[in-house]
């Protein structure tokens, strides 16, 4: 069965600061890398336009009210030190909504084996009620709470091999054994959380990775302490938050992990999905800041995920 891809010209519009790292160039990288000839027979599809129902799965009224509101209508407008929106935001993170949600379908009804949603804005440090770290809507908990509520999964794992730990994931997921949250990450680094004390209701698995630390270091952790978790879980989909920031290239963190060790990553999610999942395997992107470490990454990842 085949992989298929979303994204969609409206994530260009959500524009950022000059100098800003997570730029409209990041998808225009992804976007070169994936014409190649050997992605041709990937199955591209326009992220769709979510309601701003589904953002209410995983974030309450007030807070998608707030930052509908926080939209300018021309320029910039400032969230938080990091974070600031443009007039083509709302479209672009509804848009990265409707993407993760479309891709969790594809896998549920058998439309495709897996999925890479080539987004933005990123998602995982937005919290329940708080936008950060680049992040208005925590896509791979929408995504999640969307497989629950409309495909009846009862358990759902999230992995995140972005170099920043995602806070927003853990905060929305804290108490709910419903949901596994396994994270690798550079500690320290932003946002600081992602300790290995943090378990939550002990659905909560944090890897924290010391600057400097490469593939091997990176392969060790995952095989031994989150496939093991996955193992004992059982989930009936698998979401990958895939940033690849942890990339030795990268210009906001100090690990040294390369495109090969994406490639691995996949290959071992892709093996529990079949035997645990029936396959169901979903991918997000999240960070990732030098274009051509991005670009190499996705496409191992995307590659990987393509051999089924």
């Amino acid at each position: 069965m085949a992989t298929r891809l979303y994204t969609h010209p409206a994530f260009l519009e959500h524009v950022t600061p000059p100098g800003h790292p997570e730029r409209p160039d990041r998808l225009r990288a992804i976007e070169k890398v994936l014409a190649h000839d050997v992605f041709a027979p990937l199955e591209r599809r326009e992220a769709p336009l979510a309601g701003e129902d589904m953002v209410l799965l995983a974030h309450p009224e007030s807070y998608a009210r707030r930052i509908r509101e926080a939209i300018p209508a021309e320029g910039l407008a400032r969230i938080d030190a990091d974070t600031s929106v443009s007039p083509g935001s709302w479209q672009a993170a509804l848009r990265a909504v409707g993407a993760a949600t479309a891709a969790v379908d594809d896998v549920f009804e058998g439309r495709a084996d897996n999925a890479f949603a080539a987004v933005r804005p990123p998602g995982h440090h937005a919290e329940r009620d708080r936008a950060m770290g680049f992040c208005l809507f925590n896509n791979a908990a929408i995504a999640a709470r969307h497989a629950q509520k409309a495909h009846g999964a009862e358990r759902v794992a999230i992995v995140d091999w972005d170099v920043h730990h995602g806070n927003g994931t853990q905060d929305i997921f804290w108490e709910d054994p419903s949901v596994l949250y396994c994270s690798t990450h550079q500690m320290p680094l932003y946002p600081g959380t992602g300790a290995a004390s943090e378990t939550g209701a002990g659905n909560i698995l944090n890897v924290p990775l010391a600057p400097g630390s490469d593939g091997a270091v990176f392969r060790e952790a995952f095989g031994g302490k989150i496939l093991p978790r996955l193992d004992a879980f059982r989930p009936d989909l698998i979401i990958i938050s895939a940033g690849f920031d942890a990339h030795h290239r990268d210009p906001l963190a100090e690990l040294a992990l390369n495109e090969e060790d994406f490639a691995w990553a996949t290959a071992r999610l892709m093996e529990y999905a079949g035997r645990l999942a029936d396959n169901r395997l979903v991918s997000l992107l999240e960070g990732g800041y030098d274009l051509e470490g991005l670009a190499l990454s996705v496409a191992a990842h995307v590659g990987r995920l393509m051999k089924g």
